[in-house]
């Protein structure tokens, strides 16, 4: 079947090795080489998750003709097309593949280890939505909807303590309690949404460390994955680093005491984006920066305990209480912040 993709792409190809890379849970990724040091990815796009990746397609289309003419220094790894045309290849079983070229002298990175990296990678996120500042938003489609609508997760997590597993609901109550007493974050964020000074932009929405390309000397390239990539709010953007670059445990972490803030991955980000991006944001939307991170760890907090008591149908479980860990491992951080922030 993968040689039935790949000559879709490079139907002269003869001989190639094939490498599964990469550590993400969506889609299923290769690295192919050919003779000669050419190398490209390959990836087989989850529909389960994007359940029309045709609008993937559209949108980074429109990105990279618009990138090209206006930005053309940018490195934008489009994908390739097929020999029809296509980008997409879509096999007998209705799969969807595509590829990218590899760029050459690349790496990427699962956790971030320094405040310097922390620090390229959100100049590579904010140097990606800076170049696209003038390009109009409202060409793209939303891939997810709602993928970072914080008033809709509190309303997924209201019905699940409704109607959710009573046991759990029950086991769960202090932290329940906890992020209840949080609804105002809910709150700012449906003024924010109405405020004309905050603007949608074209936004990453999944800026984890393993999303940006590096050199060898650990400077940022480009950002990657743009799967998610879709009209936003900064706040996601900046939200989803701070979550996930400012602690040194992840949100699989039990020990909650290891659920720390560290200063200097913070200030890493802060520094690192608004370089680039503070005089594009509005006052009134540098001003939210801090809260960026409160709505993103507050929101997977309310996912994460929201699944638990609904039986894991989202996220799955590895063990019992799996989500729960997770959602209580998101309030330590969200506490953490709190007081960071005060």
């Amino acid at each position: 079947m993968i040689e039935t993709v790949l000559r879709a792409y490079l139907p002269d190809i003869e001989s190639y090795s094939l490498l599964p890379i990469g550590s993400g849970l969506i889609h299923r990724t290769w690295k192919v080489e050919v003779p000669g040091g050419t190398a490209y990815i390959l990836q087989e796009v989850n529909k389960a998750v994007f359940s029309d990746p045709v609008v993937i397609a559209e949108n980074l289309d429109k990105i990279g003709r618009w990138l090209a003419e206006h930005a053309s220094n940018y490195l934008f790894a489009a994908p390739l097309r097929t020999a029809e045309g296509l980008v997409f290849y879509r096999d007998n079983g209705g799969g969807y593949f595509r590829m990218f070229p590899f760029v050459s002298g690349s790496r990427t990175y699962d956790v971030v280890s320094s405040p310097g990296q922390a620090y390229e990678a959100s100049r590579q996120f904010g140097l990606f939505t800076r170049n696209l500042r003038d390009f109009d938003v409202r060409e793209l489609r939303e891939t997810l909807p709602r993928f970072h609508d914080l008033e809709l997760r509190y309303e997924q997590f209201d019905r699940a303590v409704f109607a959710g597993d009573s046991a759990r609901v029950r086991e769960s109550g202090e932290l329940i309690a906890f992020l209840q007493g949080q609804r105002g974050l809910v709150d700012e964020y449906v003024s924010l949404k109405g405020d004309p000074r905050f603007l949608l932009r074209v936004t990453h929405h999944d800026t984890k460390i393993s999303n940006v390309l590096f050199d060898d000397r650990d400077k940022g390239l480009c950002v990657i994955d743009l799967d998610t990539v879709m009209p936003g709010y900064f706040i996601s953007d900046v939200g989803d680093m701070v979550r996930t670059y400012v602690s040194p445990a992840s949100e699989e972490e039990v020990d909650l005491e290891k659920v720390v803030v560290r200063r200097e991955f913070y200030q890493a980000i802060y520094d690192g984006y608004l370089g680039i991006m503070g005089d594009v944001l509005s006052p009134a939307e540098r001003g939210r920066f801090f809260y960026a991170g409160l709505f993103m760890v507050y929101m997977q907090a309310l996912r994460f305990l929201a699944d638990h008591l609904n039986g894991d149908v989202y996220y799955g479980a590895r063990y019992e209480g799996h989500n729960y860990n997770r959602a209580a491992n998101q309030v330590r951080l969200l506490q953490q912040l709190m007081e960071f922030g005060g």
